[in-house]
């Protein structure tokens, strides 16, 4: 008989547990959620002021009755599930499940799976916060009655199959949005001119650009123009008028947030954001280490703080300053975003000693490269700024104005680890004085167009949903994969394309539900779940408010909305049975090609 249990949610993280815990203490998993509502049916009582009926997940039964007996044994019940609303409710389940009186339960939660931490979280347990738990109860009862509510009619008005969700909803629109201002987008006509210089006595030319003219800005809109500036100033001296030399300092970025680590993780390691979270989770509940075994390698992956813990800010300055030298270190702080929940610590590793080069065999090449762009990142956002010198130099060729910066790296600071995104590229220049004149070596006019916006990558369409307060640092990654499975949205290359599918949908869900689809309701929707989580609101207070226009806007749109047709992709390939040309059709496992005849 264990004295104590405990029930996390994975295998890795039960094995990780194990090693810190002396004594008669048994680690099992629950293998994620074991009570759900049904797949089957709505599975919320609207009558019945929003009631859920949850049920026991079919095929969990076996699982069940294995836990209740260890629980049964035990003399004490710890639930150590993940740190965040979706962990507090899986521990609620759980207790559910396992009749263990809301009274008696003993919750422990740790942002790091490490001995420290977890020693220190057993020692100090605390009951169920409800508010936590209501909160998850409110994102997913909505969530239910929008896809269970709105998909039957897609089916009955568009095609079988169809489903509509909260937040996919309002991405697919972004993303259609996106396509709809480039189709209209109409490239605008503009020119630059560059000019090679060179200073006397030297062999290597440096690059001017046109600004202006007689110290005013001057934009170059067609040919025309250039042309008469290039005959103005072919045989003017191009003598420098001005030199303006500063200091520059580039500070470095925070430790990671899941949105930020999703985008640099696509950016630098080209992972999509599941391949990202997937890693990042194994990362988190333990690999085996050389010989210290299972360890947790990084903090919790699901957070938008960027605040770190004092024992890491100086594990850090112990590291920087034996590695680099006490001028490389700076202790820093940084200010989270005020909607973020700040109830973790921004992503880093737990063992700054464990550099990623010294524990690469240990490692997956994947676990190998997202653990070191985790560990620089953190390590440089305690670091020292970089230091440029900067030049800027006006050079007149008669009335007409070109510019030349340069800049040259003084002292690398945190660049020595980490860098975000790439570095500009700037010339060196030569040491120039006010008066001295140059030698023109070569004109370059260029004509260039306008550009539309970019369409979204997985990591530009995070950012944006981040920025505008669309849903949570746990569920970028599945909205974005949801709404690929669905076919609402297609990738080409890295790009997010919405399918002829999807603008039919997306121009569906704006015609009949409005909110549903509103960027600023949905960011509003998800403030209302952050104050349930803090006690503020009551979670069916929520559920009220949102559904009574919602099922007014429903009922409208069975009666008034008529059938959609969807135009089929036609290919040139015939179909060897009847000579017509085959089309592309949507299955469970992505396209195909079919027979028009075949509906």
């Amino acid at each position: 008989m264990a004295d104590r249990l405990i029930i996390v949610e994975s295998p890795a993280k039960a094995n990780t547990i194990k090693k810190f815990l002396g004594g008669n203490t048994k680690v099992v998993a629950s293998m994620g959620h074991i009570r759900d509502l049904p797949k089957s049916k709505l599975g919320v009582n609207i009558e019945n002021d929003f009631e859920p009926e949850y049920i026991n997940i079919r095929g969990k039964g076996e699982l069940i009755k294995s836990l209740k007996k260890e629980a049964e044994k035990a003399k004490h019940v710890y639930l150590a599930t993940d740190p965040d609303r979706e962990g507090e409710a899986i521990a609620w389940h759980l207790a559910h499940v396992l009749d263990i009186d809301d009274k008696n339960v003993s919750r422990v939660t740790f942002n790091e799976i490490t001995k420290n931490a977890v020693q220190e979280a057993m020692k100090e347990p605390r009951g169920l916060d409800k508010n936590l738990i209501d909160a998850q109860q409110a994102r997913r009862v909505l969530d239910r009655i929008v896809g269970y509510q709105i998909s039957p009619l897609l089916w009955a008005k568009v095609r079988k199959g169809l489903s509509a969700g909260r937040v996919q909803s309002v991405a697919v629109k972004l993303i259609v949005d996106r396509e709809e201002e480039i189709e209209k987008f109409i490239p605008e006509e503009y020119w630059n001119i560059y000019v090679s210089l060179l200073k006397k006595d030297e062999k290597k030319t440096f690059e001017a650009k046109f600004v202006g003219k007689n110290g005013k800005k001057q934009e170059l809109k067609n040919e025309e123009e250039v042309n008469k500036i290039l005959k103005d100033i072919k045989n003017e001296q191009f003598v420098v008028k001005d030199v303006k030399k500063s200091e520059k300092k580039r500070t470095p970025a925070p430790p990671f947030t899941t949105s930020t680590m999703q985008q640099e993780a696509s950016r630098k390691l080209g992972f999509t954001l599941k391949r990202t979270m997937s890693v990042a989770q194994g990362l988190y509940e333990g690999l085996k280490i050389g010989d210290k075994g299972h360890i947790g390698l990084i903090t919790y992956m699901r957070t938008d703080s960027t605040r770190i813990s004092e024992v890491a800010r100086a594990a850090a300055k112990k590291q920087i300053e034996a590695e680099y030298g006490k001028n490389y270190y700076e202790n820093r702080y940084y200010k989270t975003n005020q909607d973020a929940q700040d109830a973790h610590e921004a992503i880093r590793p737990t063992y700054v000693e464990l550099t990623p080069d010294s524990i690469k065999n240990d490692l997956t090449p994947e676990q190998y490269r997202l653990y070191k762009l985790i560990y620089n990142r953190f390590i440089a956002s305690q670091m020292a700024a970089a230091t440029f010198d900067t030049v800027q130099i006006q050079i007149d060729a008669g009335e007409y104005n070109f510019r030349a910066n340069g800049q040259t790296l003084k002292f690398k600071g945190f660049m020595s680890v980490y860098f975000e995104g790439e570095d500009e590229e700037q010339e060196e220049i030569p040491d120039l004085k006010i008066e001295e004149t140059l030698n023109l070596e070569k004109l370059n006019p260029k004509q260039s167009f306008t550009e539309p916006p970019p369409r979204y990558t997985e990591a530009s369409l995070v950012k944006v949903l981040e920025e505008k307060g669309i849903g949570r640092p746990s569920t970028y990654s599945p909205t974005i994969t949801t709404i690929l499975e669905r076919h609402y949205i297609e990738k080409e290359q890295k790009q997010l394309v919405p399918t002829e599918l999807g603008k039919v949908v997306n121009n569906l869900l704006i015609n009949s539900f409005e909110d549903v689809v509103n960027v600023d309701f949905t960011a509003e929707i998800e403030k209302n779940f952050d104050d349930i989580a803090e006690g503020k609101e009551e979670w069916k207070k929520i559920i009220r408010e949102f559904y009574k226009p919602f099922s007014e806007e429903l009922q409208k749109a069975q009666k008034e909305l008529e059938h959609v047709k969807i135009e089929e992709e036609v290919t040139d390939i015939p179909c060897d049975k009847c000579g017509r040309m085959m089309v592309i059709k949507y299955g469970r496992f992505g396209k195909f090609l079919a027979c028009p005849r075949i509906s």
